[in-house]
C-alpha cells in the first residue's frame, strides 16, 4: 500500500497526515507546539528545534497509527505557518528563537524600508506592501536590536524551510511561502534582487526558490532513523499555508474562494493573472499552483480571539453532563449561541495582534464595544464569534472589489467544524458556505502537492478535483442577512474612530 505524507508545521503543533491513492486520509496526528513566548507586548517567539521534534513525533505516530512502514511512503510535501524568521550559523544551527507570523514589534523597521526603497517601490517590486508581520523587517529588527546574532547568520529559512532541511538536509523555499517575506517578486516568481540590496541584505542568506509541487531533495539517513521514513523518499518544495489550506479545499481555479478559522483567519480566491489591490489591504501571493497566483486577506485574530476568551475566562465544564461534549470551543460557541442575534447590540473588534485587512495597522487593540450591565458571558463569547466574522467581511469585501465573483464560500479550519460558527458566517457574507469532505486544509494540501511532486498526479488541479469533494452546504437567510449588514455597518465605523486613540494607547 503507497501513502503520501503530508506535514503541516503550524503555530499550535505540527501535523503529520497519511493520505491514499484515491485521496484519503487513512492517518493524522498532531504533537503540540510549546506555548508562544511573549515576553513583551506584541513579541511573538517559538524554538524552530521544537518545530522539528513536534513533527518528528507526529510522523512516527502517524505511521505507527496504520502499523505503515517508511517504505510505503511515496513522497511527502510540507506546508507551515508563514513569515516566520528561522536564522542558521555555518553550522546549519539555530541562531536564536524565531520571530513568528504574529510577532508585530517591527514598525520602525518597517517605517526604515519604505524611507529607503519608497513605499510604491516596494508595492511595484513586491505586489504587497511591507508590513510588522512579514520577514524582512524581522530580519532587520534582529540587525539593529541583536546584532551578535545577525554575524552569525549564514542563512535564512521559513518555518516549514527549516523542518525541511532537517529532513533533507536541502535548503530552499516555495514561491508561495517566499511571497511573504517582503522581499520577493511575485509577479516574477523570483527574489526581489534590487530590495535586498537596498536593504543591505546579503542575497547569500536567501534560499533558492522553486514551484511549490517541485521535488527539492530527499529524506537523508540521519533524518530517516529519527522519523521512520525510508531514506531517498522524495520530498517536495510545499507551501506556506494559506496556499496548501486552498489546495486542500480545491481553490485552483478562477471564482473559487475559501474561508480558512484558524489561529488566523483567512479569505483565499485564486488568480488566473497576477492583480493587486493599490492600497495593499489584501496581499497577493505566488500560488502553490505553477504558474498562478492567489489574493488574500488575513484577520491576525480569529480563532486565536477564542482561543485567549479561552484562556483567560476558561469553561465551566464541572457541570456537564458526563454524556455531553467536552470540548471547550464547543461549550462555548454553545454558550455564546444562547445570546440572540447581534449579541444586543455588543461589538467585539478582533485586534488582539494588531490588524493586517483592512487596516494595516500594528497598533490596534482588541475591544469590546457596546457593552452594558445587560451583557452576560453568552454576549461576549457571541460577539467574539461575530466579530471575528465582520473582519473577515472586510476582507472578502476588498477581494470583490478586485473583481472576482464570489458566489460560494469554502469553509476550513476549526472553526469551520462549528455549525453555529458557520451559519453565522453566512449570515455576515450573505453567501452559502460550503464545507468539504475533508477538513484538513494544510497538512492535506501539501500531502496533495506530494503526490503532484511523486508522479501520481499531473497536476494540482487534477489532484483536487479526485480528491475533493463537497460535504455540507449552509445558506444564509434573508431576515438574518439584512440584519447583519446593518450590523456590520456599525462594525465598519469603529476602528476609524479608535486609530488615534490606539496610538495614544501604544505610547503611555
Amino acid at each position: 500500500m503507497k501513502y503520501w505524507l503530508g506535514i503541516d508545521v503550524g503555530t499550535g503543533g505540527s501535523r503529520a497526515l497519511l493520505v491514499d491513492a484515491q485521496g484519503d486520509i487513512v492517518s493524522g496526528v498532531t504533537v503540540a507546539h510549546e506555548d508562544i513566548q511573549m515576553t513583551q507586548p506584541l513579541w511573538a517567539e517559538q524554538r524552530p528545534q521544537n518545530w522539528w521534534d513536534a513533527t518528528v513525533g507526529a510522523i512516527q505516530d502517524a505511521l505507527q497509527k496504520v502499523g505503515a512502514k517508511g517504505s510505503d511512503i511515496a513522497g511527502v510535501g510540507l506546508s507551515g505557518q508563514m513569515h516566520g524568521l528561522v536564522l542558521l550559523d555555518a553550522d546549519n544551527q539555530v541562531v536564536r528563537p524565531a520571530l513568528i507570523w504574529c510577532d508585530q514589534r517591527c514598525e520602525e523597521q518597517v517605517d526604515w524600508i519604505n524611507s529607503i526603497a519608497g513605499e510604491d517601490a516596494v508595492l511595484q517590486q513586491t505586489a504587497n506592501p511591507v508590513l510588522t508581520g512579514f520577514t524582512a523587517p524581522k530580519l532587520i529588527w534582529v540587525r539593529d536590536h541583536d546584532p551578535a546574532s545577525y554575524e552569525k547568520t549564514r542563512k535564512v529559512l521559513l518555518p516549514k524551510d527549516y523542518v525541511r532541511f532537517c529532513l533533507t538536509g536541502q535548503f530552499a523555499s516555495d514561491v508561495s511561502d517566499a511571497s511573504g517575506t517582503a522581499l520577493f517578486d511575485v509577479v516574477n516568481r523570483r527574489w526581489a534582487k534590487k530590495l535586498v540590496e537596498q536593504l543591505g541584505i546579503d542575497y547569500s542568506l536567501l534560499p533558492p526558490v522553486v514551484e511549490s509541487s517541485e521535488v527539492v531533495g530527499a529524506v537523508t539517513a540521519e533524518a530517516s532513523v529519527k522519523t521512520g521514513l525510508k531514506e531517498g523518499t522524495p520530498v517536495v518544495a510545499g507551501a506556506g499555508d494559506q496556499a496548501a489550506g486552498a489546495v486542500g479545499a480545491g481553490i485552483v481555479e478562477s471564482g473559487l474562494v475559501s474561508c480558512t478559522i484558524g489561529t488566523s483567519g483567512v479569505v483565499f480566491s485564486h488568480l488566473d493573472k497576477v492583480d493587486y489591490d493599490p492600497q495593499g489591504r489584501v496581499h497577493t501571493f505566488c500560488h502553490a499552483v505553477p504558474g498562478k497566483w492567489h489574493v488574500m486577506g488575513v484577520t491576525q485574530a480569529a480563532g486565536l480571539s477564542l482561543q485567549w476568551f479561552r484562556n483567560r475566562f476558561g469553561v465551566d465544564v464541572a457541570t456537564t453532563p458526563k454524556e455531553e461534549d467536552v470540548d471547550p470551543y464547543t461549550l462555548l460557541i454553545k454558550e455564546g449561541m444562547r445570546s440572540p442575534e447581534g449579541s444586543e447590540g455588543l461589538f467585539w473588534l478582533p485586534y488582539l495582534m494588531g490588524e493586517r485587512t483592512p487596516h494595516l495597522d500594528a497598533q490596534a487593540r482588541g475591544a469590546w464595544i457596546g457593552l452594558t450591565a445587560k451583557h452576560t458571558r453568552e454576549h461576549l463569547v457571541r460577539s467574539v464569534i461575530e466579530g471575528v466574522a465582520y473582519s473577515l467581511k472586510d476582507c472578502l469585501a476588498i477581494v470583490e472589489s478586485l473583481g472576482v465573483d464570489v458566489k460560494v464560500v469554502r469553509a476550513s479550519g476549526g472553526g469551520a467544524r462549528s455549525l453555529s460558527w458557520l451559519e453565522v458566517l453566512a449570515n455576515v457574507f450573505d453567501r452559502p458556505i460550503v464545507t468539504l469532505s475533508t477538513q484538513e486544509g494544510s497538512a492535506f494540501g501539501a500531502a496533495l502537492l506530494g503526490m503532484v511532486g511523486s508522479g501520481h498526479h499531473e497536476s494540482v488541479s487534477e489532484a483536487c478535483r479526485v480528491s475533493i469533494s463537497e460535504k455540507k452546504r449552509v445558506v444564509p437567510t434573508v431576515e438574518s442577512s439584512r440584519e447583519y449588514q446593518r450590523r456590520y455597518e456599525v462594525f465598519s465605523s469603529l476602528y476609524p474612530v479608535l486609530r488615534q486613540p490606539y496610538r495614544d494607547i501604544s505610547e503611555l
